[in-house]
Order: structure tokens, then C-alpha cells, then sequence
């Protein structure tokens, strides 16, 4: 019984000696992973954007997940609710820009929407800060306009009309009266 008494004593000591031990140290921390990368069709909208803005000298854009979540909500929206029709932005915080494109039923490429949206840039005339006359430049001078610095967009496919729509919001919103795009 001694014996017994004196090995249960041992292990209750062993026990508290390993328990009374201070925790090991935390593993060290890992370095900070580098910024997430952004989905592949945000990046070529971010991309064809900046490109523009680059040539005409104004900084690049950044994109907003907040702005790129609002326009996936009114995408949607439009598609589900509204057959795919234009928006109306009138009342909209953002500058926006939208595209309808009939076809495949199918979204276009990120790029080629944000190029449908530059081809207004031959009617544009910077020197006077005026476009051609029966011509509209707004959604190309949203592009590139020099105070915008955030950009968010979504695109919907729409089967029932054939079509997609694309939507980008800017911030701040540009196309001010009076003022000049760059």
C-alpha cells in the first residue's frame, strides 16, 4: 500500500510540476500576406481604366469593394427586376457608367466595356472642354476624370433579353459643369 500511496503521490507531483509549467511561446507571427488580388474581371475593369487615365496624365484608380458590392447589388436588381434596363443613377452619390450590350446573352469582357465607353473620346475636344455637337462624351470624362479615385463595377448576364449589363461607379462622382475631366 506504501508503495502505492508513494507512486500516486509521484504522478500527482509529476502532474502538477508539468501543469505548473508557463505555456510554451506563441509560434512566431507570419509575416503580413501581401494584399489579396483583386477577381480577374475586376482587375482588367481597374486595368482598361487606369490605362485611359494614364494617357491623359491623372492618377490611377483604386477599387472600392464597397463600390464594386453596389453596383453587384443594382446589376442584379435590374436584371432580375427591371429586364435588364439601364438604371437610372440621376439620384446616385457615385458618378456611374453603364453599358447594354445585346448578343450571346453573355457579359462582355471588362475591357472591351470600359473601350466601348472611351470611343466617346474623339468627340471630346479638351481645349474648349466641349464635345461635338449631337455627339455625348459623359461616360468617357468619367473615365478619366482627374478628382475620381475609387472605382467599383459588376456586370449581369441577362439569357431573357440576350443581353448584359455592365455598371461602374465612380467616387467622388465626376462630370462637374464647369469643370474640366483633366
Amino acid at each position: 500500500m506504501t508503495r502505492s500511496f508513494l507512486l500516486l503521490a509521484f504522478l500527482l507531483q509529476a502532474t502538477l510540476h508539468i501543469s505548473a509549467q508557463p505555456p510554451p511561446p506563441a509560434p512566431l507571427a507570419s509575416p503580413p500576406s501581401p494584399a489579396a488580388q483583386l477577381p480577374a474581371a475586376a482587375q482588367e475593369f481597374l486595368d482598361a481604366h487606369n490605362q485611359a487615365r494614364a494617357e491623359v496624365g491623372v492618377a490611377p484608380l483604386r477599387w472600392s469593394p464597397q463600390l464594386a458590392a453596389a453596383t453587384s447589388r443594382l446589376v442584379r436588381y435590374q436584371r432580375d427586376r427591371m429586364s435588364c434596363n439601364f438604371a437610372n443613377l440621376t439620384a446616385s452619390k457615385y458618378g456611374g457608367n453603364q453599358l447594354w450590350a445585346g448578343g450571346a446573352g453573355t457579359a462582355m469582357p471588362p475591357r472591351a466595356a470600359v473601350g466601348a465607353w472611351l470611343k466617346e473620346k474623339i468627340y471630346y475636344d479638351h481645349a474648349n472642354n466641349t464635345c461635338a455637337e449631337g455627339r455625348r462624351c459623359g461616360v468617357y470624362t468619367q473615365v478619366v476624370w482627374r478628382n475620381s479615385s475609387e472605382l467599383g463595377c459588376a456586370q449581369a448576364s441577362c439569357p431573357k433579353e440576350a443581353a448584359s449589363l455592365t455598371i461602374c461607379f465612380y467616387n467622388p462622382p465626376g462630370n462637374v459643369v464647369g469643370e474640366r475631366p483633366y
